[in-house]
């Protein structure tokens, strides 16, 4: 049945979302005796999109885990689970519901991340007859409102130029005259090597916490999922404690390389180098100014180990890329969730949900992703994002399998990666170009493509790797939306001094595996 309150009645209730458990929290500070804290699991949440296993697992742990905290705290608290018989299963229904039992005037809320709730909060708050006060989760280094601030009268959003204005705004690794560190904002030209090194790659820390007991609450309630429980060694930080000691071992023994090598790829290093600190700070319960500040001390203690370009690289992801992702969001939705540039329709192959492609890249890519509810950003956007885009996937579709398989996956930050940097289908709001790329890049990055069915340098023939004539194809039937954009035209330039024959043997090569797509 949960927690239960130990009195009868409360003038205020305090609404905390699965995605809202900021430790930190002003609220949290101080106890307030007429104050009723609620968390709730409900269907409302795990049903809105299909859901990995190992996501929602890792929310109620967490949503769990911060209430038993909050308990220890003195904190008055009623956390509603998935199988309590008085659920509703919905947000309102359960305010109303609890808010009535406990004789509540006043209802606060930490602001929602996603808009959906976001709107079911605000016009509830417009029709009810409680007091109902909204406040600021006390999370991000930015608001809601500062990048369409910044970029007022502009269509397109440069990251860089954010990027600088959060590292001025908050003295983010600045000298005393207000000089990046280094003399250089962006040390990206430095993090782009591809990892062909035998040396030891140190494994992921995993938390050996048996999670049956909510696994089973989950599919008593009829909870629909998919992927592995991953319940003998689950990857996912659930509780503060967890969270630090995540970020402490990603420092220790990840941080050194991780600029070097966060595009590349690799069959054997699921995690390579990277922190895997996106769920613990998404659902709050690190900041992005904690993890950051470790860091930097990290490098100011230890300059040669920890050098500035690894330190840089990482930072720039958090306040360069999730900030701003945060604020295209809020600028943009909701329409944002419609755009289609391309107006791509293609269904998602089922082997999205399989992993079942002879594609080696895809394949380990997607399997990754189905067994661990992760890929690093280059898996995501350079081979999933990229063949999607290359094969005319509806965006909306491929919204939904993102949103689901990720287990850091919120709307906020996920519609914009996917729809913005992966599909352009946006427009270029968010990225100059469609990032896109035949097999020369992701054999670059990677050593998928050893042992594959399909060969990396063929165009044409049976086994040409598909992302090399889709890659072209891509650009011809777009190029009236394409060429004049300054940073593609070497492409244009190549496809223009094509043979004619060799470019239509080309685009049917394209289009036979378009028509085969559920076989490749």
């Amino acid at each position: 049945m949960g927690i239960r309150p130990t009195k009868n009645s409360y003038t205020k209730l305090r609404l905390i979302l699965g995605d809202q458990l900021n430790y930190e929290h002003s609220w949290f500070q101080l106890k307030e005796e007429d104050t009723l804290y609620v968390i709730m699991e409900m269907r409302q949440e795990t049903d809105y999109v299909k859901h990995h296993v190992q996501k929602i697992i890792a929310f109620f742990a967490s949503m769990y885990n911060f209430s038993h905290w909050l308990k220890k705290r003195g904190h008055h608290l009623l956390y509603l689970q998935i199988n309590d018989p008085e659920n509703q299963q919905d947000l309102l229904k359960n305010l109303e519901l609890i808010a009535d039992r406990y004789d509540v005037k006043v209802v606060e809320y930490l602001l929602p991340d996603e808009y959906r709730l976001d709107r079911q909060l605000s016009d509830w708050a417009g029709s009810t007859s409680y007091q109902v006060r909204a406040f600021d989760t006390e999370h991000f280094y930015t608001n809601r409102e500062d990048l369409a601030a910044l970029f007022k009268g502009k269509k397109q959003y440069l990251m860089e130029r954010f990027y600088r204005d959060i590292r001025q705004k908050h003295r983010i690794m600045l000298d005393a005259d207000g000089n990046p560190w280094g003399g250089k904002w962006n040390f990206d030209a430095e993090n782009r090597k591809p990892f062909k090194s035998k040396s030891f790659v140190p494994p992921p820390v995993y938390f050996s916490r048996d999670h049956a007991d909510i696994l089973e609450e989950i599919e008593k309630a009829g909870v629909q999922y998919f992927g592995t429980p991953a319940l003998d060694a689950f990857p996912w930080p659930v509780s503060r404690r967890q969270c630090l000691a995540l970020l402490d071992y990603f420092i220790e023994h990840h941080l050194d390389q991780f600029g070097l090598y966060q595009d590349a790829m690799h069959k054997e290093y699921w995690n390579l180098f990277h922190s895997r600190l996106s769920f613990a700070m998404n659902s709050k319960m690190l900041s992005p100014k904690l993890v950051i500040d470790r860091v930097i001390r990290a490098h100011q203690a230890n300059p040669d180990r920890y050098d500035l370009a690894q330190v840089e690289g990482f930072v720039r992801q958090i306040i360069g890329w999730r900030e701003y992702m945060r604020g295209v969001y809020w600028a943009q939705m909701p329409g944002y969730s419609s755009l289609n540039y391309f107006d791509h329709d293609r269904a998602l192959p089922a082997w999205f949900w399989t992993g079942e492609t002879k594609m080696n890249c895809l394949r380990y890519s997607i399997s990754q992703s189905l067994d661990r509810a992760y890929a690093h950003h280059i898996q995501r956007l350079m081979v999933i994002g990229n063949f999607a885009l290359l094969a005319g996937i509806d965006p909306t579709a491929l919204d939904a399998w993102y949103l689901g398989v990720y287990i850091d996956a919120i709307e906020w930050v996920e519609i914009t990666n996917t729809r913005g940097m992966s599909q352009y289908a946006d427009g270029g709001i968010v990225g100059t170009k469609p990032y896109v790329s035949s097999a020369n890049y992701i054999h670059k990055m990677s050593n998928y493509c050893e042992g594959c069915a399909y060969d990396r340098n063929e165009r044409v023939g049976p086994k040409a790797c598909p992302f090399n004539s889709l890659y072209w194809r891509f650009y011809e039937v777009n190029r009236a939306l394409l060429e004049k954009n300054p940073r593609i035209g070497m492409a244009y330039v190549t496809l223009n001094k094509m043979g004619v024959s060799d470019k239509e043997a080309m685009m049917a090569q394209a289009q036979s595996y378009l028509d085969s797509i559920e076989d490749l």
